[in-house]
């Protein structure tokens, strides 16, 4: 090579780590790989007879907690998860629900918990902790810039069998928890001294909080708003507008979600589910959720010319294509008015709930629902 060669070669070698050391830098693994933000959300309940007046007031609170989560985090992505657990000798020691962005599934598998059994200490604590850490399907934990929020609540009022040789024991859970980045937080409700040690004991471990609430689960307050008959009944008829589709499990499951919603007891409870569907943004504002053919169509994941006949409602499978695609047209036309109407009401009644509390002293968390809500609101904070 001649010695203008070995020049060119050595200039172009200069240039190419110049522009190698001032180009931007790629990306960490991690930055390109790095989930958008989720929080999800467990509960570890003990569903024996003694928990019967909290069991109520979860049931009342659930969509309240879940749209304290929403107002924190307004772009997250939300799954809930549920564990009931009793002991040995019951009807059942553990009943599982993974974690899922269904919340009308959760709420109904809350509804259907009736307290029972039970009548002494200690429950199978251990056991329910450990089908809550390895069995409900929580994320894989991230990298450095991981924005997940995994947060467990273990609420109950008797400590765990530490005697059940079959049972891997909450030391070792909440490790794992740990490891896998879930914080484990613990309600306790009534004031039994030994569920209050092992209870501090497992927050402390889990990186959590403690709470101590009355047995019955305190006091649940309730703000109605002169916008709550007006939501529910705007709700129920955007119900209406379902097209359940798929098979007959499917179709009864979208069916069943609508029903559900319209036997809510009180309006302000179906206010609060109304506002977390509208905030949320799930299934377009419809309380069922998938299953809705009027969704499928809109969001291009179903075409009504490609769906077998059997999987169209009665109704429909008499009908022409064109009268086919009136018929879905229709229903998502009223669907989008009456979506508007219940934003509007959604937002007013949210802004007197903001009025309301305000004019109110801080309370401090002696009930499930505040220990809850504080507890979220500061663990799903961003960092």
């Amino acid at each position: 090579m001649t010695c203008a060669s070995n020049r060119r070669a050595a200039l172009f070698a200069l240039l190419l780590s110049f522009l190698l050391a001032v180009a931007p830098g790629r990306p960490a693994a991690e930055e390109k790989i790095r989930p958008g933000k989720r929080v999800e959300v467990a509960f570890v309940l003990d569903t024996t007879g003694s928990m019967a007046g909290l069991i109520d007031g979860a049931k009342k609170k659930i969509w309240s907690i879940a749209n304290a989560i929403v107002d924190q985090n307004p772009d997250a992505e939300l799954y809930f998860g549920l564990v009931g657990y009793r002991d040995i000798g019951d009807d059942y020691v553990t009943k599982k629900f993974p974690l899922t962005t269904d919340l009308q599934d959760i709420y109904a598998s809350l509804l259907a918990f009736q307290a029972a059994g039970g009548g002494d200490t200690p429950e199978s604590v251990n056991e329910a902790l450990d089908v809550a850490v390895t069995q409900l399907g929580w994320s894989d934990k991230g990298q450095e810039r991981d924005m997940t929020r995994r947060i467990l609540f273990l609420v109950g009022d008797a400590p765990p069998h530490m005697d059940y040789k079959q049972d891997r024991k909450y030391p070792e859970i909440i490790r794992e928890a740990v490891a896998k980045g879930i914080v484990v937080n613990t309600v306790q409700a009534g004031d039994m001294l030994s569920t209050r040690k092992i209870w501090r004991e497992m927050a402390k471990l889990g990186h959590g909080d403690y709470h101590a609430i009355p047995q019955d689960g305190g006091q649940v307050v309730v703000i109605v708003t002169p916008f709550d008959e007006r939501i529910r009944k705007i709700q129920i008829e955007l119900n209406k507008t379902v097209i359940p589709y798929g098979s007959r499990k499917e179709q009864n499951k979208a069916e069943s979600k609508a029903r559900m919603y319209e036997a809510e007891a009180t309006a302000p409870a179906a206010a609060e589910m109304s506002s977390f569907v509208n905030k949320s943004g799930k299934g377009g504002k419809v309380i069922t959720g998938g299953g809705d053919l009027v969704d499928a169509v809109n969001t291009g994941k179903a075409r009504l010319d490609e769906l077998p006949r059997e999987e169209l409602p009665p109704a429909m499978q008499a009908m022409s294509a064109a009268e086919r695609e009136k018929y879905v047209a229709d229903r998502s036309a009223e669907r989008e008015k009456l979506s508007r109407d219940l934003s509007d009401l959604v937002l007013k009644r949210d802004g007197y709930i903001r009025e309301q509390s305000a004019r109110e002293k801080p309370a401090k968390a002696d009930s499930f629902d505040r220990a809850v809500k504080e507890t979220l609101k500061r663990q799903t904070s961003a960092e």
